[in-house]
């Protein structure tokens, strides 16, 4: 996809720190595994495509072996460290780079402030989405800190050198948003030991929002995730109102519904699920309605995942808007004005992959095509207004599966995961 004579520059994840020597566990920045493969911190790759490397003193080596070829991957890595891997375990070092990840080249990550200068030199497109990213996703910026003052300079400064910098997220997002085979593969995988973990925690009842998270954490793992994808929702009662309530520490009472937002991560890739059910195993006359307007908007969103039929997220959203609209009316519900946008917030999805939110930028406005992977989420969230009536008051329910979109018709990866009526309850 690159132009002749440019580059590619991104850079890994760093290892962050919760408070002095105390880490949190280790997540690779996801552009970058999807590029590399590399799943340790501190590392940049530098792609390029009929890169041709200046003479220089200090990569005389690089200069006889670049104009030979039409594209270039360089890897820079941690060095194999015998007293660093007793404490911290066994790194890759620059022969596994080549070997297991295929690099055309591999440097010790400690040279990348005098290397890549001579990689970037005379490109006439470079992309990168650092150094503004680094923040959030890589101390890239600190290898360049000899140059300014400013960590965060030395790296723009280099650039400045060069003729036309442009982000790279539009590429990636172009690569991502498409999954293959193999991806899709992962992703039902992932999906369907989910799935069973929400159905085995369905069957039980719960007097603490955490030992129901408490419960699905294990059971990820114990079906063959590697973790949990993100910091779930677990939201008994009127706290499902909060959209994103994570703190998932009040206690569940038997009458209330349980809304659970959560997913496993496997190999990287991961599965988004929602569930709304009854924590004592029976529906509420105004329950069971809520929920049963909410899963039949939800069936009819999914049944539009597909190739065939020309639908964007946005498209589908608008659907979504129109089916709860309806079913709100025929539960005396007043739905003039703005009240679907207040009952339902947010939109009815988004890409999934190697992201909760994948391929950030990547528009609802795009159509759908074989190999987008998406959720479908509709939800209805009732404040305590008078103007609600009042046996919904307080009920938050929403329904979410991640589906993948097929020619003729949608693949839903998290199947497994009960959420008709009569399968929900004991």
């Amino acid at each position: 996809m690159l132009e002749r004579n440019s580059v590619a520059v991104i850079a890994g994840a760093d290892l962050k720190y919760r408070s002095g020597a105390v880490f949190y566990e280790f997540h690779q920045n996801p552009d970058f595994f999807y590029l590399t493969g590399f799943n340790e911190p501190e590392a940049v790759a530098v792609i390029g495509k009929k890169v041709s490397v200046h003479s220089s003193s200090r990569c005389s080596l690089l200069v006889e072996k670049y104009d030979d070829k039409e594209s270039k991957f360089h890897l820079f890595v941690r060095p194999k460290d015998e007293k660093a891997e007793l404490w911290e375990g066994a790194r890759s070092g620059t022969q596994a780079a080549l070997d297991v990840f295929n690099a055309d080249e591999a440097y010790d990550i400690n040279k990348v402030e005098k290397l890549l200068p001579d990689l970037l030199t005379g490109k006439d497109h470079v992309y990168t989405d650092l150094p503004n990213e680094f923040k959030l996703r890589s101390n890239f910026s600190r290898y360049f800190g000899g140059l300014p003052k400013a960590p965060s300079d030395g790296f723009a400064k280099l650039l400045q050198s060069c003729r036309d910098i442009q982000p790279l997220r539009p590429w990636l997002n172009r690569l991502r948003a498409i999954k293959s085979p193999a991806e899709i593969l992962n992703m039902r995988k992932v999906g369907r030991a989910s799935g069973r973990a929400f159905t085995a925690a369905m069957r039980q009842s719960y007097g603490l929002e955490k030992e129901l998270g408490a419960f699905l954490d294990s059971m990820f793992k114990l079906n063959g995730c590697d973790g949990p994808a993100y910091v779930p929702v677990i939201a008994g009662g009127k706290n499902a109102l909060s959209i994103h309530y994570v703190r998932n520490d009040d206690t569940l009472e038997p009458d209330e519904l349980i809304l659970a937002d959560a997913g496993g991560e496997y190999g990287g890739y991961i599965t988004d699920i929602t569930r709304t059910w009854p924590n004592g195993g029976v529906f509420s006359s105004a329950q069971r309605d809520l929920y049963e307007v909410v899963l039949k908007v939800q069936r009819s969103c999914i049944s539009l995942c597909r190739e065939d039929a020309n639908m964007s997220l946005d498209k589908i959203h608008k659907v979504a808007e129109n089916g709860l609209r309806d079913g709100l009316k025929q539960l005396g519900f007043d739905t003039s004005g703005p009240a679907v946008d207040t009952l339902f917030p947010h939109h009815v999805g988004h890409y999934i992959g190697l992201d909760v939110h994948d391929s950030p930028g990547y528009s609802r406005r795009e159509i759908l095509k074989e190999g987008h992977c998406i959720t479908i989420e509709p939800g209805i969230y009732v404040p305590e207004n008078d103007r609600w009536p009042k046996a919904f008051r307080g009920m938050g329910i929403r329904i979410e599966d991640s589906v993948g979109v097929q020619k003729e018709s949608p693949l839903i990866f998290t199947t497994e995961a009960v959420k008709e009526v009569s399968t929900v309850l004991n």
